[in-house]
C-alpha cells in the first residue's frame, strides 16, 4: 500500500493554481507600468496634484475593468470548450463504450505501459469512473476543477489594482521636484520584484526576466515623460 506525503503536491488544481498566481503577478506588473507611465507623461506635463490624481485613478479603474472583462471573456471561453468536450466525452461513452475503452487502453500503451498493463488498467478505470479517466488522460480536463471566470476576473481587477496603487503614491506623495525621480525608482524596483516572483513560478531565469521587466518599463516611462514634457512645455509656450 502506497502513501503520499502530505507536503507532496498531488492536490488536484495545483496547475490552475499556478497559473492564477503567475496571473496574478503579470496583473500586477501590468497595473504598475501602465498607470506609472500615465501618471509620469502627466507629470512631464503639469505639477497639479489634481491632475495627477484624476489621470492616475482613470488608468486604475478604467485598467481594472479592462483586465477583468478581458478575463472574464477568455475564461468564459475556456470553461464553455471545455463543459462541451466534457458534454461530448460522455455520449461518446454512452453510445459507444467498447471503442471508449479500446481507445484509453491505447492511450496509455503510447504512455509507455504494456498492452496488458494497459488494457487492465483502461478497465480497472472504467469500472470506478470512466469520464474522469478518459478526461484526465485524453484531454487534461478534471471536471470538478474547471476554471471559473468570476474568480479569474476579480483576481485580474486585485491585481491589477495593487499594482496601480504604487505609482499612483508614488508620485503623489514626494515634492513636486522629487515626484518623477521617486516613481522612476519605485516602478523600476516594483518591475524587478515582480520579474523575480514570475520567473520563480515558471521555473525561468529570474535576471533575465527582471531585466526585460526593467528595461521595458524603464523605455515606457522614458517616452511617457518626455512626450508630456514636450507638450506640457508646448503649452505654455
Amino acid at each position: 500500500m502506497t502513501t503520499s506525503h502530505p507536503h507532496e503536491p498531488h492536490g488536484a488544481g495545483l496547475g490552475q493554481r499556478l497559473n492564477w498566481l503567475r496571473a496574478g503577478v503579470l496583473g500586477a506588473n501590468d497595473g504598475i507600468v501602465s498607470v506609472a507611465s500615465l501618471v509620469v507623461g502627466v507629470a512631464g506635463a503639469t505639477t497639479d496634484n489634481a491632475a495627477l490624481l484624476i489621470a492616475g485613478l482613470a488608468g486604475l479603474i478604467g485598467g481594472a475593468i479592462s483586465m477583468a472583462l478581458g478575463e472574464y471573456v477568455s475564461v468564459s471561453s475556456q470553461r464553455d470548450s471545455e463543459t462541451a468536450l466534457i458534454a461530448k466525452e460522455r455520449e461518446e461513452l454512452r453510445t459507444m463504450p467498447d471503442e471508449e475503452l479500446l481507445e484509453l487502453a491505447g492511450l496509455y500503451r503510447a504512455r509507455g505501459l504494456s498492452p496488458e498493463t494497459a488494457h487492465q488498467v483502461a478497465v480497472e478505470l472504467t469500472a470506478h469512473d470512466a469520464l474522469a479517466a478518459h478526461l484526465e488522460v485524453e484531454l487534461g480536463i478534471d471536471q470538478d476543477d474547471l476554471v471559473n471566470p468570476w474568480h479569474a476576473a476579480l483576481s485580474s481587477a486585485i491585481s491589477f489594482t495593487c499594482g496601480a496603487l504604487l505609482p499612483l503614491l508614488a508620485i503623489l506623495l514626494p515634492p513636486p521636484a522629487w515626484r518623477v525621480p521617486v516613481t522612476f525608482a519605485a516602478v523600476l524596483i516594483a518591475l524587478a520584484v515582480t520579474g523575480v516572483i514570475s520567473a520563480r513560478i515558471g521555473g525561468s531565469t529570474p535576471v533575465r526576466a527582471s531585466v526585460r521587466l526593467v528595461i521595458g518599463g524603464a523605455l515606457a516611462l522614458l517616452a511617457t515623460w518626455l512626450i508630456g514634457t514636450l507638450l506640457g512645455t508646448a503649452g505654455v509656450a
